[in-house]
């Protein structure tokens, strides 16, 4: 039968890798997919790298546009990255009526309304299994293998350098500056690591998981985001002494009000599966009404991990070549006819519980003061912890886990509680979730 001729756009890391995997694995992947895949044309500016890849198994060429408009290419795998080339390439390779496979979720969460939109039109597919998690198929999971399912919740360590991080913050009691050093010299952070660090990747990666779980367009620019970059060492300490282990978590919930979307350090109870994936990897806990609560856990990143993701979508979409485009799964899971405008709420309405740690005079009367300003907003303490001054020191520091409450109340509290002359600086405020299946 006639192969499936891909062309390659990009082969660094995860483009070497599918191409590697492919090769290693194509009798196996020709059995599944009915007939073979092969990549025909690769496009790369570094030519030369990409040849030493290659070895003569398929043209190099330094234009990735010539490759969305050749006649001969059935599938285009963009691993360009970025949102600016990738898309014009995206677009232009759908409008050439060729089924796109793409690990961008930045072009995705940014853009993915728009190329899921002209893909319609076109009758063509976007696969992006890889655009997510890396080798875990937490796409197809949440798109068929869970669709008889009202998805509740979803939770998920779904960046492995800020993972890594905080593990080492933990292990070896690092400061956030040493850990990042570490990360970056093992090759697990960039040289910038703002995208991970400030929760933007995970954002990215979120909004892409909440458009399928829900049936809501892409809204990225409604994810709350906030990093770990100013996490102290202390309260990755102090919550381990209460028996919580502090993640980055992407958050996306079904609630009365809409949709919670929000990337943030979170406390989890440490005898959670989810609170004990340690290092770059990568786990994802979704709610479903009717499975319950599953855990899904992998290489996040990676060569092959991430090209086991794409070649996953080329099998599907070769599958699927020759099939009426109205029998395909849709691509955020829902009919594009049946998406749903419920609102994403903001940080501000999201009801949670929190951990809060402030750094207050040791003298009496200190604590009342604080627990009365709580109780007036209706906050209430699940558990406090007031430490030993050091010696010479004259002040403590106090640390309250409150039941779930509004994050506006919470803030409400923290304004008036540092402007008591008793305390000293900023209330440290992080959430805290119990992810029990509820």
């Amino acid at each position: 039968m006639k192969p499936i001729n891909v062309g390659l756009l990009g082969i660094g890391t995860v483009g070497g890798g599918a191409f590697t995997v492919l090769s290693r694995n194509q009798g196996e992947i020709t059995r599944r997919a009915g007939r073979p895949i092969r990549i025909s044309v690769v496009a790369d500016k570094d030519m030369e790298r990409a040849q030493r890849i290659t070895q003569g198994q398929a043209r190099v060429i330094d234009d990735a546009f010539a490759v969305v408009v050749d006649p001969q290419v059935d599938i285009v795998v963009e691993l360009i990255g970025g949102c600016t080339v990738a898309k014009d390439l995206v677009l232009k390779a759908i409008a050439h009526g060729k089924h796109v496979v793409t690990a961008n979720k930045a072009l995705l969460a940014m853009h993915g309304n728009e190329i899921f939109a002209a893909a319609q039109r076109q009758g063509v597919m976007v696969a992006f299994e890889a655009a997510v998690a890396g080798g875990i198929p937490i796409i197809k999971a949440l798109r068929e293998g869970l669709t008889a399912n009202r998805i509740e919740w979803i939770a998920g360590i779904i960046n492995g350098t800020t993972n890594f991080i905080l593990s080492e913050m933990r292990d070896k009691g690092l400061t956030f500056e040493a850990a990042l050093q570490d990360a970056q010299r093992r090759g697990y952070a960039e040289a910038d690591p703002t995208f991970d660090i400030e929760g933007i990747d995970a954002a990215h990666k979120l909004t892409i998981i909440a458009a399928i779980s829900f049936g809501i367009p892409m809204q990225f620019d409604k994810a709350y985001t906030e990093g770990i970059a100013k996490l102290a060492a202390e309260d990755i300490r102090y919550a381990e002494e209460l028996g919580y282990r502090i993640k980055l978590l992407g958050i996306t919930k079904r609630v009365p009000e809409g949709i919670e979307l929000r990337v943030h350090p979170t406390l989890i109870p440490a005898r959670r599966l989810i609170a004990n994936v340690e290092g770059v990897m990568n786990a994802i806990l979704v709610k479903g009404d009717a499975v319950g609560p599953t855990l899904y856990y992998g290489a996040g990143a990676g060569a092959e991990p991430t090209a086991s993701a794409v070649v996953a979508d080329l099998v599907d979409v070769t599958r699927m070549h020759t099939a009426d485009p109205e029998h395909r799964v849709p691509h955020l899971a829902f009919q594009p006819d049946a998406l749903s405008d419920v609102s994403i709420l903001p940080i501000a309405e999201v009801e949670t519980a929190y951990y809060l740690r402030l750094r207050v005079a040791d003298r009496p009367g200190v604590l009342a003061d604080i627990t009365r300003i709580l109780a007036d907003l209706e906050i209430s303490i699940e558990a406090l912890v007031q430490k030993q001054p050091h010696a010479g020191e004259d002040s403590v520091d106090i640390i309250m886990l409150t039941h779930r409450t509004r994050e506006k109340r919470v803030n409400a509290a923290m304004e008036r509680i540092e402007a008591l002359p008793v305390v000293d600086g900023k209330v440290i405020r992080l959430r805290l979730e119990q992810l029990n299946g509820d």
